[in-house]
């Protein structure tokens, strides 16, 4: 990581921030991107207080300007890129004959379109280093979870997305890295969406037995290094992912039965 110039989207909070922390220890130049400033200020400050090696870009993902603009403002400070991590993401818990379509809308542009318009303008410049693409997917891009309707969607879209770009770029010394955890202690489920667009402002999770964001960020950083074009994270989503490929009938049984324990579950 030393010297490389990393932009990271969703920096604020959760594996962002983790990731931010631990490619910074290593040497990295950081562009850090989320939509709050003042959260993103604490974590630049705190980043900086050896070398001015990070900076930050207000940037909403979903408008491609936005993400046009954090791009050029990456390579106005540091006019190269190496590894762009599509972190950003919301989720969302309700199920699919009560949630609005705005609630998929917003998903969508947020966990998808966001990380193809980053990609998008990143690329030329990545591509001249032989750099590398990150998408933050989860086991929600492996296997469509109940009551995430939305939130699957995004991921197999993202999944698809990264690895039709990988594909295409075999020839050209492209890393593309699809990472999937599984459930993370991070902020991602207290600001998950509900059917009418709310935010549910609590976890409907025990995060105590969770894998953490810097647990999560270390696999993250090794496999960058590693070159590898996909992680699975934790043991039960391993699992749920060699299943599946087996026994998807079984797995959806199992699926049902595990998250329908969840407090205020609707199955």
């Amino acid at each position: 990581m030393k010297n490389k110039v990393i932009i990271i989207t969703g920096a604020s909070s959760g594996i962002g921030e983790s990731c931010a922390i631990n490619f910074y220890n290593q040497g990295a130049n950081l562009i850090l991107a989320a939509r709050s400033e003042e959260k993103l200020k604490l974590l630049n400050d705190k980043l900086n207080t050896k070398s001015n090696k990070s900076f930050y870009y207000i940037t909403d993902v979903s408008i491609e300007s936005d993400c046009e603009k954090l791009i050029q403002f990456a390579i106005n400070k540091f006019g190269r890129i190496d590894i762009l991590l599509n972190n950003a993401g919301i989720s969302m818990r309700a199920i699919f004959q009560d949630v609005s379509l705005d609630v998929f809308d917003k998903l969508m542009k947020v966990n998808f379109y966001g990380a193809v318009y980053c990609t998008k303008y990143a690329l030329p410049y990545i591509l001249k280093n032989k750099g590398s693409i990150v998408g933050v997917s989860s086991i929600a891009g492996h296997k469509g979870l109940p009551g995430r309707t939305a939130y699957s969607a995004s991921k197999f879209a993202l999944q698809g997305f990264l690895e039709a770009l990988r594909i295409e770029n075999l020839k050209k010394g492209l890393h593309v890295l699809i990472a999937c955890p599984g459930f993370t202690a991070s902020n991602i489920r207290k600001k998950a969406l509900n059917a009418n667009g709310k935010i549910q402002s609590e976890s409907p999770r025990s995060e105590q037995k969770m894998m953490t964001s810097q647990e999560v960020a270390t696999h993250i950083a090794v496999a960058i290094n590693k070159r590898k074009d996909s992680i699975v994270l934790s043991s039960s989503g391993k699992l749920t992912v060699f299943l599946n490929k087996f026994f998807p009938k079984w797995v959806d049984s199992l699926v049902f039965k595990h998250m329908s324990k969840e407090p205020g579950s609707p199955f």
